[in-house]
């Protein structure tokens, strides 16, 4: 009489429709993640035009007057140089009533 042993372990098609199974759910997350940065950028921009927009009122409170620029804002220690961009690379401004607007890039 045989006996068989019983030998445990993933069979070699076991493996490949794992592997098929795991590459199908990752096609269908990359391209909703990739969408989703974006919004979560314009949302990080929508943000910091909310707290640059708090400087330049701290600075009309100390200096009677709206700043012309960003570079105004950087100048007193307002806002740190490297940090004058929105998340999503726009560029932002101060308009004459000292408003803070993002410039959207034309592309």
């Amino acid at each position: 009489m045989k006996i068989l042993k019983n030998k445990s372990g993933f069979t070699l098609i076991e493996m490949l429709v794992v592997l098929l199974i795991i590459t199908v759910l990752i096609f269908v997350a990359i391209p909703n993640i990739t969408k989703h940065s974006k919004s979560i950028n314009n949302k990080g921009c929508e943000a910091f035009v909310q707290m640059v927009q708090g400087q330049v009122q701290a600075y009309e409170m100390e200096y009677k007057k709206f700043p012309n620029t960003i570079q105004e804002l950087v100048n007193e220690g307002y806002l740190v140089e490297k940090k004058t961009k929105c998340p999503n690379g726009n560029e932002i401004s101060i308009n004459s009533e000292g408003k803070v607007i993002e410039v959207k890039d034309p592309s």
